[in-house]
């Protein structure tokens, strides 16, 4: 099997070499944008649901327009593009430094959100090694620097600032987060107080500490002042990054967040806060040797890379104080939270005994079905609230979440307080599915574990009832496809799927997501019924493959002793051409030789003389069906659901195969047959040749029979009737 990846990459390879070799004089400014174009929409499928838009907005073109004019401006002679580059420098920091209170800092603009700490570390090193840049990496071999993070900060951040640096993992130290007093995902200050006096003792330096003003996952924000103070006591640096830095822009700042005016550096990713597309973030700083800034990188003498700024310099002036301040007030706005954090994170659990005791824990394998099934709620929600802007994050403790932070998706995607409302309207509708899913899985298990053509396929990863896979004694390509099929075709509120396209369980029968009124039993009897249905009509084509090859080998033989006999009865004379004619002619001679009908249903070789003389093939009377189902259902009763689930006194039904038959049955009442023929006795294999058939009518719609007239007066293609009693 081909990784799709890798297939995909050798189809844009061949594409490129085809464009490179069809284009060897270039090509049209339309035929590269739809080009362009193609790119976009390649992967777009009609069933897919479509993802919504960033609401890109006036103040989006803004910034657009700000990567284009920068590419012009580049091309101005060095005099003009220094003192406008200069300009919009400066315009820009000034702006961004009272926006968020920070006094006396620069700016330092940025693609990847991570590069401005970098750059703040080569700076504090190059501060604290005075010989750094002279000696190189020689003299952090006399004291080993030290950067501290904390647990909760950005997977990775701290091992990709060791490997740009050139720093052992060792340099790396990660501290903990709370156990006892506090939020559990701050930093825990007492044990980095610690670690930072062991680390001295040692001989290691500490240099720098990152902390958190909204961690990524939960949004909570470390004890900044504290901090500060530590830092302070230890000549250590203290930069400070996440969302809720956005707050400083605001009137009424949290005390929490407002010593972050404090700090030595701080990045700011405007782009979501905003709904800005494609500007950098930016890395405030204090420092107040420009030498160490720009051997650290802080600062450039190329004036085209200082053209960075362009898009925001152009953006802030559209916006103005008072529109950033209210996009940030908005965002803010759509929590409600007494914490003061503009993120809200959530997960859904079991519900709990009435005891008050929780039941977490009650099976095995709990925390990754709960897991999987946060995972369905996210994109649920998602898709039923695609303005929400919600996510899925994974913490440690708590497991995989639900998060909704408006100040990095709502300037972005529109949202207002009626998306939020609907918000809640859809997860209080979801949470019964869920609990009902999470409830009937261990009863889906036991209802397997009864029928043996069935097994159950434990998958913790699944959201949903279950796994299960029914061992076909014959094996035929795709037949475990047919089975999907049929399941599909159920007037059910369930969904029947083949799982993940490279998951590691193959052949199953995926079921997603149950509601209260689910019948389990009924569920798994369903599969088994039509696994059985499956496998039989599978074993009917094989026996009738072979009642028909032995019919035609019995015609041929009958046919060759017919011919002998017709010589025989005949004469030679009678076989002389012009000798017959006159033979027939004066003695006319009729043969006794009858001919043959081959009767499929019967695996029989018939005579055709009843065909001739009454016009119709001889046959018996056919089974009456037999319906599957042992009662009907009442009008809007979907199948698989409990006798009396929704208010209505519907009948359950044992089996959901022949639904089409009994419809018809109802529309066209049939008259009583004799005597009912019971379930038991209905077998789907051919029958012999000794039972009766029904034969197919004739152009004189003449049935030929052999319990005279009163068959004859049936209707043609009448079923036996339904009994009254339901069936």
């Amino acid at each position: 099997m081909v990784d799709p990846t890798l297939a995909e990459m050798g189809k844009n390879l061949n594409e490129a070499m085809k464009i490179l070799e069809d284009g060897g004089n270039g090509q049209d400014v339309a035929s590269i944008l739809q080009l362009v174009q193609n790119l976009m929409h390649d992967d777009e499928e009609e069933d897919k649901p479509s993802h919504r838009m960033q609401n890109v907005g006036e103040q989006g073109h803004m910034a657009l327009l700000g990567h284009s004019l920068a590419a012009y401006i580049s091309v101005l002679d060095r005099e003009r593009l220094r003192k406008l580059i200069t300009r919009i420098a400066s315009d820009t920091t000034l702006w961004l430094c009272r926006l968020f209170r920070y006094e006396s800092g620069s700016a330092y603009y940025h693609e990847d959100d991570r590069e401005g700490l970098l750059k703040v570390c080569r700076l504090v090193i190059n501060t604290r090694y005075e010989d750094y840049s002279t000696e190189g990496y020689t003299v952090l071999n006399s004291r080993q620097p030290v950067i501290y993070q904390s647990a909760t900060c950005r997977p990775g951040l701290g091992q990709h600032l060791c490997s740009q640096l050139g720093l052992p993992l060792s340099s790396l130290c990660t501290v903990p987060c709370n156990t006892i007093f506090g939020s559990q995902h701050q930093m825990d200050i007492a044990l980095l107080d610690k670690l930072i006096r062991e680390d001295v003792e040692t001989g290691k330096l500490p240099l720098l500490l990152i902390a958190n003003a909204g961690t990524p996952g939960a949004g909570h924000t470390d004890k900044l002042g504290r901090l500060k103070e530590l830092c302070e006591q230890y000549g250590m640096w203290l930069h400070i990054e996440g969302v809720n830095l956005a707050t400083l822009a605001l009137w009424e700042v949290s005390s929490p967040v407002t010593a972050a005016t404090r700090s030595d550096s701080m990045t700011l990713t405007l782009g979501p806060w905003l709904g800005l597309p494609a500007v950098p973030a930016v890395t405030l700083y204090r420092h107040e040797d420009p030498a160490l800034s720009l051997a650290a990188g802080l600062t450039s003498s190329q004036p085209v890379e200082k053209l960075r700024a362009l898009p925001l310099w152009l953006s802030l002036q559209y916006l103005g104080h008072d529109g950033i301040v209210e996009k940030i007030r908005h965002a803010v706005e759509l929590v409600e939270d007494e914490l003061n954090s503009p993120v809200v994170v959530f997960r859904f659990s079991q519900e709990t005994k009435s005891s008050g005791g929780s039941v977490e824990g009650y099976f095995a394998g709990e925390r990754e079905v709960l897991d999987s099934l946060n995972r369905w709620l996210c994109e649920q929600l998602a898709q039923l609230v695609p303005a929400s802007g919600v996510d899925i994050v994974e913490l440690e403790d708590e497991g995989t979440c639900v998060r909704f932070t408006p100040l990095m998706t709502a300037a972005a995607l529109g949202t207002q307080r009626c998306d939020v409302d609907l918000l809640v309207e859809r997860l209080i509708e979801l949470i019964p599915v869920l609990n009902c899913t999470l409830r009937l899985r261990l009863d889906f298990r036991e209802e397997v574990y009864r029928h043996s053509a069935l097994s159950y396929i434990e998958d913790l990863s699944w959201p949903g009832l279950g796994l299960c896979k029914y061992h076909f004694t014959m094996y035929e390509p795709r037949i475990e496809d047919e089975l999907l099929v049929k399941l599909g075709d159920l007037d059910a509120d369930l969904i029947f799927s083949t799982g993940l396209e490279f998951g590691p369980e193959k052949d199953c029968i995926f079921i997603g997501m149950a509601t209260e009124d689910l019948d389990v039993a009924e569920l798994v009897d369903t599969i088994a019924a039509l696994g059985r249905d499956i496998e039989e009509n599978g074993r009917l084509l094989e026996n009738m493959t072979e009642v028909v090859r032995k019919g035609i080998q019995e015609a041929e033989f009958q046919l060759q002793k017919d011919n002998q006999d017709k010589l025989m009865e005949e004469g030679v004379l009678r076989q002389i051409p012009l000798v017959s004619s006159v033979l027939n002619w004066f003695s006319p001679f009729q043969s006794t030789v009858k001919g043959r009908t081959f009767n499929l249903a019967a695996g029989s070789l018939d005579s055709t003389e009843p065909t001739y003389s009454m016009k119709a093939q001889t046959g018996g009377l056919a089974s009456p069906e037999t319906p599957t189902s042992s009662a009907k259902r009442l009008p809007g009763q979907r199948l698989f659901q409990r006798e009396g689930a929704g208010g209505s006194d519907s009948h359950s039904e044992t089996s959901s195969v022949g639904q089409a038959e009994d419809l018809s049955r109802e529309r066209f009442p049939q008259p009583t047959p004799p005597s009912p023929v019971p379930d038991e006795a209905v077998s789907v294999v051919p029958e012999s040749p000794e039972t009766p058939q029904r034969p197919p009518t004739q152009e004189n719609g003449e049935v030929g029979t052999q319990e005279g007239e009163e068959e004859e007066r049936e209707p043609e293609g009448q079923e036996a009737p339904v009994e009254e009693t339901g069936r």
